[in-house]
């Protein structure tokens, strides 16, 4: 027979374990991937599990055609607006970099970071370029429906990016590009969890690099982010407000 004072015990660890469980829940993880990093990784690596198809690790990027601010850059500062206006909300917050100042990881182990964190989504931040100046928008993309690679993710996926995308381009008044559902990123195929992509606009287009350079825009894109992002989560999009970073 157990002692009383084991009960009380037992019942006391039962409360603080139903306790951390009601606290998990109330705060689920999303992993912020700010894209690039300072320098490309021309290594390559498996484009999916136990794939014998190879693709590099990170090329680089792109820049602002008329700014020349590079898209690392720019990632890094809306995931770190993002970061805090997502805290703010009680929404625990993973990086998979906060500098730019390396080799890049990859995109396996970006994927990585987030099956491993549990995230509720994994949302990589990225912006565009193009060789024909003219082309501009806003795009978000997510993975293509592949038996064994993605198909646990697909649907999750798929709610995550419009949702998101419909916060963007009311954000950036860019033009809509809508979802693109792709099968060869690395990084969705290596994700166990609801993965999306989002193209901020076109660095190479001369109007779209002006207005990503801006402060004021950066902190707008964060907050949509951080709005469609509460939206996926089944959660209120009003925490989310600007006025977080200068």
């Amino acid at each position: 027979m157990p002692t009383a004072r084991l009960v009380v015990a037992l019942l006391v660890l039962a409360v603080l374990v139903g306790q951390a469980a009601a606290v998990a829940a109330d705060r689920p993880v999303v992993v912020v991937d700010p894209g690039h990093d300072a320098r490309a990784n021309p290594a390559t690596e498996p484009i999916g599990p136990g794939s014998s198809q190879r693709k590099i690790k990170d090329g680089g990027g792109t820049s602002g055609v008329v700014t020349g601010i590079r898209e690392p850059v720019l990632a890094l500062d809306v995931s770190l607006r993002l970061r805090r206006l997502l805290e703010r909300a009680r929404v625990r917050v993973v990086l998979t970099r906060t500098a730019t100042r390396g080799i890049s990881m990859g995109n396996v182990a970006r994927a990585r970071i987030a099956n491993r964190n549990r995230a509720a989504l994994f949302l990589r931040v990225h912006a565009d370029g193009h060789p024909d100046p003219a082309v501009r928008g806003t795009h978000t993309l997510v993975p293509a429906l592949r038996q064994g690679w993605t198909d646990d993710v697909y649907v999750a996926s798929r709610r995550a990016a419009t949702l998101v995308q419909r916060e963007l381009v009311r954000a950036t008044g860019f033009p809509d590009r809508g979802l693109s559902e792709r099968s060869d990123i690395t990084g969705f195929n290596w994700a166990d969890v609801p993965v999306i992509l989002v193209e901020l606009g076109f660095m190479t287009n001369p109007p779209e690099d002006r207005q990503l350079a801006l402060a004021s825009t950066r902190e707008r894109v964060a907050v949509a982010l951080c709005r469609g992002t509460l939206r996926f989560l089944g959660r209120p999009a009003e925490p989310c407000r600007r006025g977080v970073l200068g």
